[in-house]
């Protein structure tokens, strides 16, 4: 069976390159489409869906807004599994400063400029809410198209949607990205950041092998 991931917000598959899957899933990595101009969010999920065989069943994997956008493939194609890691299921679940971006419209308001790699202030506002104590930590964000960041972002803010009960979600106890404060998660990783893929592979990989078995 083939499982496709998708990886976090500007991120390869570095990041969750660490993780052991069940030897019966052939795991297939979908990159991250830079968004064409004025796309709506609808169209660029079914582009990113559009390399998933659907004539057989499959699992989804998603980690951070890569979680999302397995949840709303997931609306459109119905995997037999979807896991999220360090993710959200619901908008409900958001953070104090997502929902202000999405109250205050920042993200929209920004000028594209602010996204550029060559903005030191962005990046290291990254770096601090991922993993302050990780020095390479930009070097898995390797999506750094400033339209494509900036896109992305305002959807986040924007996204709505209703808890499923199916998808299995997995958060580490000391992400400030999502808070564990604001879910109920099937699994908590303790200790984890944002980055707990990466950094806590080999637990992560435990639970893994025993959703998928």
């Amino acid at each position: 069976m083939k499982l496709y991931t998708i990886s976090g917000l500007g991120a390869d598959y570095k990041v969750l390159e660490k993780l052991q899957f069940p030897s019966r899933y052939e795991v297939v990595f979908l990159d991250w489409l830079i968004p064409e101009k004025k796309e709506d969010f609808h169209s660029y999920v079914n582009r990113m869906a559009a390399k998933i065989d659907t004539s057989k069943p499959f699992v989804l994997l998603g980690y951070s807004f890569g979680g999302i956008m397995v949840q709303e493939i997931n609306q459109i194609f119905p995997a037999e599994k979807v896991i999220i890691l360090g993710s959200i299921k619901s908008d409900l679940e958001k953070s104090k400063f997502i929902n202000l971006g999405k109250i205050t419209k920042i993200p929209k308001l920004l000028p594209e400029r602010f996204f550029n790699e060559k903005n030191i202030t962005a990046y290291s506002f990254l770096r601090k809410l991922f993993d302050s104590k990780n020095p390479k930590v930009l070097d898995y964000f390797t999506v750094r198209n400033a339209y494509y960041l900036k896109w992305s972002i305002e959807k986040i803010a924007e996204w709505k949607h209703q808890s499923n009960a199916e998808i299995i979600q997995i958060l580490g106890d000391k992400d400030i990205v999502f808070p564990i404060k604001n879910s109920k998660p099937d699994f908590v990783i303790k200790g984890g950041t944002h980055l707990f893929p990466l950094t806590k592979a080999k637990e992560v990989s435990e639970i893994l092998q025993q959703i998928l078995d």
